[in-house]
């Protein structure tokens, strides 16, 4: 029987696409394009991520350029060495891109930018590895606030609990956290269903640089708490947004 000229093995790297590599090439593009069109670029590190928070922050701040979550690309784009460098003293702008940390390029005067970011804090539930910033207590009795239904996975959670009549309620006190322990995760789970807020996603300037080639080091801290964060937290960001 004749070979059927469908019947065709195709090696698996030839199917390998060049999406990343022209992404890469993009985003390289974008930040070199930036670095001339704009007055300022600030490093910045982030805490407590969240996305539908950092969608709020972009829109706000349309009017200038983020880019975030690519260190390695944004720093081969900026030049790792005085000789790379794209712009003078770009290069010691990719030495502070380390951890959770992006670049913001803007127009806005320095002081400007120095008062919005100093103020801006938003109130976040704190996720498996943050300190709890108070105790929380509960006491023996019922939990109105929680269905019926939610019982068994309260109990889980490690709470004390049991249906009384239909209703939630603890059969002794119970400590959730208290301030200064790191949250685990069941912990930071328990909390939100309290509704208790014990994070802050905030934004902390680190440097900033101007067209002229001057560069401001604004704190020498470079992102030691973001560099801990975890994967979860920018896995499905964009990491060029406009």
């Amino acid at each position: 029987m004749p070979k059927s000229r469908r019947d065709r093995t195709v090696a698996l790297t030839k199917t390998t696409s060049r999406k990343g590599s022209d992404t890469k090439a993009k985003l390289i593009d974008d930040v070199r394009q930036c670095a001339d069109d704009y007055a300022r670029l600030f490093v910045f590190s982030v805490q407590n991520m969240r996305n539908e928070r950092w969608k709020e922050l972009r829109a706000e701040w349309k009017h200038s350029r983020f880019f975030f979550g690519k260190n390695k690309v944004m720093a081969h784009a900026l030049g790792k060495t005085e000789d790379t460098e794209h712009r003078k003293n770009l290069h010691k702008i990719s030495e502070l891109l380390v951890g959770q940390c992006g670049l913001l390029f803007t127009n806005k005067e320095k002081e400007e930018v120095y008062e919005w970011f100093g103020e801006f804090s938003c109130p976040e539930y704190a996720r498996s590895g943050n300190v709890a910033t108070e105790t929380v207590e509960l006491a023996e009795g019922p939990l109105a606030q929680f269905p019926h239904s939610l019982e068994p996975h309260l109990r889980q959670l490690g709470l004390p609990t049991t249906l009384k009549r239909g209703v939630v309620s603890l059969v002794k006190d119970h400590v959730v956290c208290r301030k200064g322990d790191t949250l685990k995760p069941e912990q930071c789970r328990i909390l939100k269903l309290l509704g208790q807020q014990q994070a802050e996603f905030r934004v902390t300037l680190h440097a900033v640089w101007t067209s002229g080639g001057q560069l401001e080091v604004l704190t020498h801290q470079a992102a030691s708490d973001a560099a801990s964060a975890s994967d979860e937290e920018i896995s499905d960001l964009e990491p060029d947004a406009e």
